[in-house]
């Protein structure tokens, strides 16, 4: 099968994937082969490839929000046949018995195995999936225009939930990329007035168009105090000024698996007024069968810039260095 895969982490600009011709895998007991169609192309990708998280498995195969068919069965699998459209996402598998899982909180799972990752993931013509993390698409979004609602929608999803935004309230989203997007749909749907902080006048343009009620870059200061925050974008810098901009109260909520360091807070500029600062780590199950139904419920309309497998480098290039308004994807079949 086609696989895009690297050995050793370096800067994407050095065009660290390499194409190469591998065996198709065989799923196992409680596992499925899915023939994938698309596969996003995330940040969390960008963190993997450049070896800004600690190393998992090389060499690698990353992505980790796949669609695609189900083309074959490992021993065991019920509740899903053979032909059926499934989602795959960041998390593989949980182990199902740690103190975490045991208190419902799976996404925090000491033993968790992560698609792209820890195991091979979607840059390739098959993956295989776990059982129990894997998901039917809604019939509403055809496979390229489901992609980012795996990973950039659900802890996009998740980050909303965390954020704790009052009824009718404002909600601040720092960087607009293929998780902002989907969220401020969300946000909209829920009757927030959303407020959207970007550098780039084609993100920004975007934003408007899905019912931003103001956009600046984050420098500027909004025209209100914000209830809630949400920081997509990878940069500590952001945390001190977004606090700020809080209202008493305020829940401020960092989406990414990566950040670089956050500056010295001061407790009575930043912090005082009870104001709140929480990470959403990884999903659950519980949190893509939400957002799934949610999504096609609203029903929110995914922006998706394709690229050929070959063309692996050059999306993880232009993610980087914000050419993407919206989210990409790899395209397969």
């Amino acid at each position: 099968m086609r696989a895009m895969s690297f050995c050793v982490p370096a800067p994407v600009e050095r065009r660290p994937l390499h194409f190469a011709d591998v065996p198709i895998p065989r799923p196992g007991p409680r596992q499925i082969l899915v023939k994938v169609s698309a596969c996003g192309v995330c940040r969390t990708d960008l963190h993997v490839i450049e070896g800004e998280l600690p190393p998992g498995k090389s060499p690698l195969i990353p992505g980790h929000q796949v669609v695609g068919t189900v083309q074959e069965l490992g021993e065991g699998v019920e509740g899903v046949g053979v032909g059926a459209r499934v989602g795959v996402p960041w998390v593989h598998r949980t182990c199902g018995c740690c103190e975490f899982c045991q208190r419902g909180r799976e996404n925090l799972c000491e033993s968790a195995l992560f698609n792209g990752y820890t195991v091979d993931g979607g840059y390739a013509d098959y993956i295989i999936s776990d059982e129990s993390f894997t998901f039917p698409i809604p019939d509403a979004f055809p496979d390229l225009r489901a992609v980012p609602l795996l990973c950039a929608g659900v802890i996009g999803y998740r980050a909303l939930r965390l954020a704790d935004v009052p009824s009718g309230g404002r909600l601040g989203l720092y960087g607009f990329g293929g998780s902002a997007h989907i969220v401020i749909q969300l946000a909209v749907h829920r009757g927030l007035e959303v407020y959207v902080f970007s550098r780039s006048p084609e993100h920004g343009a975007l934003a408007r168009d899905l019912g931003a009620a103001w956009v600046g870059p984050p420098q500027q200061a909004p025209p209100h105090k914000l209830d809630s925050s949400i920081i997509f974008a990878p940069a500590g810098d952001l945390v001190p000024l977004a606090l700020e901009r809080l209202a008493k109260g305020g829940t401020l909520s960092l989406a990414g698996i990566h950040m670089t360091p956050i500056p010295t807070l001061d407790y009575s500029r930043h912090l005082y007024d009870e104001k709140v600062v929480r990470s959403a780590a990884n999903s659950s199950r519980q949190d893509v069968r939400e957002l799934l139904a949610l999504a096609a419920e609203v029903p929110v309309r995914t922006h998706v810039q394709p690229y050929p497998i070959e063309s692996a480098n050059d999306a993880l290039i232009d993610l980087k260095q914000g050419r993407i308004n919206g989210a990409a994807a790899l395209t397969l079949n």
